[in-house]
């Protein structure tokens, strides 16, 4: 089963064609084998590309189709699957999708400058800016708009709240103040003033499995630097503390501006980098980064 490592911001997943895994029964516990840093692979996760229904889709060609072009506006040109290494499968991951686009392009599966892919979350357009190199590639992408009402999230509240904005949420024997919004994920931010103050890595896991999320949770912790910077902390639902995550970045953006904090044009520090983002509008929160290939290989164990 042949695979390429791509890493964005430091978030890396394994991209397989759905083909490939043809013979794999459970792809939730094939994620959590491939996965594992030590007996596995090793990634944040997999993300597997599949062509889409032959009518709403590219001509087939090659085994994902050798395609230049794709069909109406709404119409997707791949499917994608991304799946956690605790084998659940995600509704979107802003790094993950991007590295599915760049091993499309590293691979010659896809050449026009737009490329639309369909998440569980919806569709997705991948603007290709520059490519560098053998193979590091630089998008503009569109992630899709936020919603925030508590049913949307989902979040459990003792009544339905069109905005969830300064929740008091009591984890682990204390009370904090957070802000809750579905963005491809449902995302839980908690902003701080010093992360070293605040046991981020304990608190994590405790909201991110906490009853009020019934589907489980990302959290962001966020520091504010001034209205065009913020700092973020990410403990990822399914992963754990991940240097960056594309989603949790822009849910970090969102809530900072609803809770009148920053502008709408932020750059998000991250372990893993600095990541440009937009919330435009119309609605559409856009991310500008890349994904670069690590490695190509194949899984040889059953």
């Amino acid at each position: 089963m042949r695979f390429t490592k791509f890493q964005g911001f430091g978030n890396d997943y394994l991209v397989f064609e759905a083909d490939h895994l043809s013979g794999v029964g459970d792809l939730g516990s094939f994620a959590r084998r491939i996965c594992n840093r030590h007996y596995g692979a090793g990634a944040d996760g997999i993300a597997i590309l599949s062509e889409p229904p032959a009518d709403r889709g590219p001509q087939a060609g090659s085994p994902l189709g050798v395609v230049d072009a794709g069909g109406p506006e709404n119409d997707s040109d791949f499917d994608v699957r991304i799946f956690n290494p605790d084998g659940s499968e995600a509704g979107m991951s802003g790094n993950g999708t991007r590295c599915a686009a760049s091993f499309l392009f590293y691979h010659g599966l896809w050449s026009d400058e737009l490329l639309r892919l369909q998440t569980r979350n919806g569709l997705k357009r991948y603007h290709l800016m520059e490519r560098s190199g053998a193979g590091s590639f630089l998008f503009r992408s569109e992630l899709g708009q936020p919603r925030f009402d508590s049913a949307s999230i989902p979040m459990q509240t003792d009544r339905p709240l069109d905005r969830v904005i300064d929740y008091p949420l009591e984890v682990g024997g204390e009370t904090l103040k957070v802000t809750a919004l579905q963005m491809g994920n449902p995302n839980c931010c908690v902003f701080v003033d010093d992360f070293e103050a605040i046991a981020w890595r304990r608190l994590g896991p405790l909201i991110e499995n906490h009853p009020q999320f019934p589907e489980r949770t990302n959290v962001i912790f966020i520091r504010v630097r001034d209205r065009q910077n913020i700092e973020e902390r990410i403990w990822e639902r399914g992963v754990g503390e991940t240097e960056s995550s594309g989603t949790c970045s822009c849910a970090a953006v969102v809530a900072s501006v609803i809770n009148g904090k920053t502008d709408r044009t932020v750059d998000v520090h991250a372990p893993g980098g600095i990541i440009p983002i937009e919330w435009r509008h119309d609605g559409e929160v856009v991310l500008t980064g890349s994904a670069s290939v690590v490695y190509s290989g194949a899984w040889l164990m059953d």
